[in-house]
């Protein structure tokens, strides 16, 4: 950037550096301080911002991509997002195979940034050849000259937390965090910041949230994959049906689970309380608040950060639509801090 001005060479300089907000209302009833770690301010409005652009840094480094090569990823969308910016921006093609799971939000967003988008069936294996995880890898072989990120078994996914993320949250907290608190799916950003700061503080306690018909929390527990707790659940960005590499287990103190429904309303509760607007995997996180303050997990000087991963506009069609919430048999709750309606003036 020329001297004289006051501005960004483009948009990418504004990843990371993201801010930790107290949340005031929808904790009032938890033990200890808490705090949120804002990633929806990253430009791409969520988390993956750090992994895609760390990845891409690392993999133009080493030659594995060039001028024309295509970037192709598996993603539920945030990742992938994410990419296609960063595609953008340095003048790549990107390709991003997704979950039918995911938001009509996210699929139109991504194909607004360029992206060729190949939607997949959300409830088959992960190795049947209509997972998205199969699709992109055979992209991957037919394209020629193409780079396949591969964030599930990427480690390069929990170094971009551990060299930004966690340090960030360190200083932010003058060193007094206590709890961390993250939902996990590839377990890149959960992996990098645990790692980060369990070697300040190994006290720290690192807990993951997992979703419902995961298999997460059995195979943290068990180092059994267990195939019977795969179901299909509505949470995106959370929970896995295949154990992930990206996910270091030995970091992380506990996982609790939380349901599908009672995710959307906290995420409801946190827009309305806190003005916050979030997506399902923060929900997700103030549910597994709520669920382990009724276990005793904090005490009153408990500092505890929860990671809010991405903005709630992802999630229009779904968790903040009436319809679909009715649709999928959930309650349509509301708070006293909601005064919204829409009244048509003819």
């Amino acid at each position: 950037m020329k001297q004289g001005f006051n501005a960004h060479e483009n948009i990418l300089s504004l990843i990371g550096k993201t801010p930790l907000i107290r949340l005031n209302k929808t904790t009032k009833d938890i033990n200890g301080t808490h705090f949120c770690k804002y990633e929806a301010y990253n430009p791409g409005h969520s988390n993956k911002d750090r992994i895609a652009l760390h990845i891409i840094n690392k993999a133009e480094e080493s030659g594995l991509i060039e001028k024309h090569s295509t970037i192709i990823e598996t993603s539920s969308g945030n990742t992938g997002f994410s990419l296609s910016m960063i595609a953008m921006v340095k003048g790549y093609k990107c390709i991003v195979a997704v979950s039918s799971k995911s938001s009509v939000d996210k699929i139109d967003m991504l194909k607004s940034m360029g992206a060729k988008v190949y939607v997949c069936p959300a409830n088959v294996a992960a190795d049947d050849s209509r997972s998205y995880y199969q699709v992109a890898k055979r992209l991957n072989e037919e394209i020629k000259d193409s780079f396949y990120v591969n964030q599930y078994f990427n480690d390069l996914n929990i170094d971009a937390h551990y060299q930004t993320t966690g340090p960030e949250i360190w200083e932010q907290t003058n060193g007094k965090i206590t709890h961390l608190i993250a939902s996990s799916g590839t377990g890149g950003t959960i992996s990098g910041i645990g790692r980060f700061l369990k070697e300040k503080n190994k006290n720290i306690k690192i807990i993951g949230v997992d979703a419902f018909g995961s298999v997460l929390k059995k195979f943290h527990e068990t180092g059994e994959f267990d195939e019977s707790e795969i179901y299909p659940y509505r949470i995106e960005g959370m929970g896995k049906n295949l154990i992930p590499t990206s996910t270091d287990f030995k970091v992380i103190d506990h996982y609790e689970k939380v349901g599908d429904e009672e995710s959307a309303h906290c995420a409801r509760e946190i827009a309305c309380k806190e003005g916050l607007f979030v997506g399902y995997t923060s929900g997700a996180c103030l549910q597994a608040l709520k669920q382990l303050n009724e276990n005793n997990i904090f005490e009153s000087d408990s500092v505890v950060v929860s990671i809010f991963c991405d903005h709630g506009s992802r999630y229009m069609s779904k968790i903040y639509s009436d319809e679909w919430m009715e649709e999928q048999g959930f309650s349509i709750n509301r708070t006293k801090e909601q005064f919204s309606s829409i009244e048509y003036i003819k």
